[in-house]
């Protein structure tokens, strides 16, 4: 369960700041992740070591956490659905205006 919750984190901080990422770095964790193709597939199919794409997929979750810890976009998408689904429960503007506040 818990490598489940690791990946999707993973797939969302990807979505995110996929485009942060050098080409390779896109493309191996797509085949990794998305296309579920394992590393000798994906090592195989680019003519590089197991290893190194082992080491381009660690460097790769790296730089998304990275990019997270500095820019927050997700945990920001997180909060603004948080605070637009109590909106829709209770009707209480203050939590319109604390959307108004996060982008000011």
């Amino acid at each position: 369960m818990e490598t489940l919750t690791k990946n999707e984190k993973l797939n969302r901080l990807f979505s995110y700041y996929k485009n942060l990422l050098t080409e390779k770095q896109q493309t191996y964790f797509m085949e990794y992740y998305y296309l579920d193709l394992s590393l000798q597939e994906i090592a195989d199919k680019y003519s590089v070591s197991r290893n190194a794409v082992f080491d381009q997929l660690k460097k790769t979750e790296n730089h998304l956490k990275d990019f997270e810890s500095k820019l927050n976009l997700v945990s920001l998408a997180d909060k603004r659905i948080d605070l637009v689904s109590k909106y829709n429960q209770t009707k209480d503007n203050k939590y319109l205006e604390q959307l108004r506040k996060m982008d000011l």
